[in-house]
């Protein structure tokens, strides 16, 4: 079971995350918080494996809570709520150690994938986010494509259908599946290419891949 804490202050947005959650007999809301400072505390309570924060909340907001859940319990994985309203928080956001950011007008099958990769060590990046995020950045798109295909033209061709596969969502898990490896084996992939890229993470590693055009489903790709 993937215990999951869920933190918007719109009662309305939480139930129906909550909602869509709830199809998934593999997923359990134990706790809900209507801004940053209660999500802290109540995941210090219930010990969650998935932590869904909204950007904007009262008190302290989903990057300060990304944050300081990063101290209270690092086994968690985060992931940020967001609308296109919020390129700028995105950008910020990628430095604080989150896990992935999921569109809340997203399509609900987008939502209960995103947090069984990421309750699997995966990130969860949906396409749409995936390419605001790169324009986010700033730069010229097929500048900044032709840089990341030669940043990932060093890796070996097993280590390159991993951030393929890691951007297209997929867990450790699938990604053993897909590869007819043991999990284990794409842990240490994974671990091996964030740190031969410099990248602190995975979701950094997701937009690389994206930038790059290697994600199935991308075009280029």
């Amino acid at each position: 079971m993937i215990r999951v804490l869920l933190a918007d202050d719109e009662t309305m947005i939480r139930a129906g995350v909550r909602a869509i959650l709830a199809t998934d007999p593999g997923i359990e809301v134990v706790a809900e918080a209507g801004d940053g400072h209660q999500a802290v505390e109540l995941a210090r309570e219930h010990r969650p494996d998935v932590v869904l924060l909204d950007i904007r909340m009262p008190r302290l907001d989903g990057l300060g809570a990304a944050e300081e859940l990063r101290a209270v319990l690092p086994g968690a994985a985060v992931v940020m709520l967001t609308t296109f309203s919020e390129d700028a928080y995105i950008a910020r956001a990628l430095g604080n150690g989150v896990s992935g950011f999921l569109l809340k007008s997203g399509d609900p099958r987008e939502l209960i994938a995103g947090v069984r990769a990421v309750a699997g060590g995966g990130a969860a990046l949906s396409p749409d986010v995936a390419r605001r995020v790169i324009d986010t950045l700033g730069g010229e798109r097929f500048t900044r494509a032709a840089e990341a295909r030669a940043r990932l033209e060093p890796l070996t061709g097993r280590e390159r259908e991993v951030v393929a596969l890691l951007g297209a969502g997929l867990s450790n898990q699938e990604i053993a599946d897909r590869m007819y490896v043991v999990e284990g084996t794409v842990k240490a992939h994974v671990s091996a290419v964030l740190s031969r890229l410099g990248l602190r993470n995975r979701v950094q590693l997701a937009v690389l891949a994206h930038e790059a055009g290697v994600v199935p489903g991308d075009a280029g790709a």
